[in-house]
């Protein structure tokens, strides 16, 4: 796997170096051992799926508050996303910063967004996937959401998402 730097402390964006041959190819998309050695979250305790089938659907910015903060490996295994994580870490050097990666199920690329980083996705095009693998079971008494347009943020999104939930469209600005 190559490890990308992004404009988060901590976040990466992760690529396999696949194996080809006539049957086709094989590759890591996770080790333990690699994300320990690099200093990131290896301990992967859930997995959740989201399926989208409409272009242009938006989901977050969410994030889980401590004590139930989680590190997130964030794939895209149908379709391409927008992927962004936002960096609310009081003492990071990065904090409210947002780093931004294209994930395309093609590519088997994947974000490694460290915890105390706030999540979203658009998706590009239709019927798209999303795996995440996540470091803390959900907790919905910590679940949070940030407004996905906030202006401390100055996320340049690719197009204005045409479905988004009730709560993500409500969310407020982020108050540090």
């Amino acid at each position: 796997m190559r490890f990308a730097e992004t404009a988060i402390a901590g976040a990466y964006l992760v690529e396999p170096e696949p194996f080809t041959d006539e049957r086709g190819l094989f590759a890591r998309t996770f080790c333990a051992e690699t994300f320990a050695a690099r200093g990131l979250e290896a301990r992967l305790v859930q997995a959740s799926t989201s399926f989208n089938p409409t272009r242009g659907t938006l989901r977050g910015l969410h994030y889980q508050s401590a004590p139930h903060g989680e590190a997130k490996l964030v794939r895209a295994t149908a379709g391409r996303i927008f992927d962004v994580a936002v960096d609310l870490r009081p003492g990071s050097p990065s904090y409210l910063a947002h780093a931004s990666v294209e994930l395309d199920a093609s590519h088997r690329n994947a974000f490694y967004i460290p915890e105390g980083c706030a999540h979203g996705f658009l998706t590009l095009t239709e019927d798209c996937e999303v795996l995440y693998l996540v470091s803390a079971a959900h907790a919905p008494d910590c679940a949070r959401t940030v407004r996905w347009d906030d202006p401390a943020f100055a996320i340049d999104w690719p197009a204005a998402p045409t479905l988004i939930s009730p709560r993500d469209a409500s969310a407020e600005d982020f108050l540090p």
